[in-house]
């Protein structure tokens, strides 16, 4: 029986393109913020894998993010950026928008299921997102909690142990065909959720893959499917 509904918050609950695009236009006039924060999101797997692979220490999200921006502004020709717009910039991932029918969602959701946050993001980070867009988790399972990033099993695998449920009680929910993938993996079902505007003006593949669930087109839609 299904008790315990766990969601990728980047992409799949939250729009991060308009977020983020947004801060970083307001931060340094003059970049193409959308341009910028699809370059930055793109750092984002390669460096995870490295703390995985054990290549680079164990450093929180912010840190990771903290450095790429740095980066991407040199290669931009940026060499005067401030620690307070670089700050702000990286904060912006703590406060981006939850798609429009997110938050009515999860508490539809609640209603028959455990639900709980399961991102890359901390602790911190995505209880303050909580906040913001009113999202009614039951557990926030950011990744300091396991010093892991998905897709490591130990991340899957914690959760279900957190919540004390076999891996085929929980249904791991995401915009993200790796992350259903690596869940999969951990004897997890899958929902897939089709989120065609997350990179912004880039075009995304939502093919549908039979091994899944469900696939669907938003978290209302996955609410009616699961009876709530």
């Amino acid at each position: 029986m299904l008790k315990v509904l766990a969601f990728d918050t980047f992409g799949t609950v939250t729009d991060w393109h308009s977020g983020v695009s947004a801060a970083l236009c307001d931060q340094f006039p003059g970049i193409d913020g959308s341009a910028l924060a699809r370059d930055w999101r793109r750092t984002y797997s390669p460096a995870l894998a490295e703390v995985e692979a054990g290549t680079r220490p164990w450093r929180l999200l912010d840190d990771l993010h903290r450095e790429a921006l740095k980066r991407l502004l040199r290669d931009r020709g940026v060499v005067d950026a401030t620690a307070q717009q670089i700050d702000a910039a990286v904060h912006a991932w703590h406060t981006i928008p939850g798609w429009p029918e997110a938050a009515e969602s999860l508490h539809r959701l609640r209603t028959r299921y455990t639900v709980c946050a399961l991102s890359n993001g901390n602790v911190a980070l995505l209880t303050e997102m909580a906040k913001r867009n009113n999202f009614g988790w039951d557990v926030v399972g950011g990744a300091d909690l396991w010093r892991h990033y998905k897709p490591a099993p130990e991340v899957y695998l914690g959760l279900a142990e957190l919540m004390q449920v076999e891996p085929r009680e929980m249904m791991m929910v995401a915009t993200h065909a790796s992350d259903l993938e690596a869940a999969r993996a951990c004897g997890l079902r899958t929902a897939y959720v089709a989120r065609p505007r997350e990179w912004g003006p880039e075009v995304k593949d939502e093919s549908i893959n039979p091994l899944d669930d469900h696939h669907v087109a938003g978290m209302d839609e996955l609410a009616t499917q699961l009876g709530c």
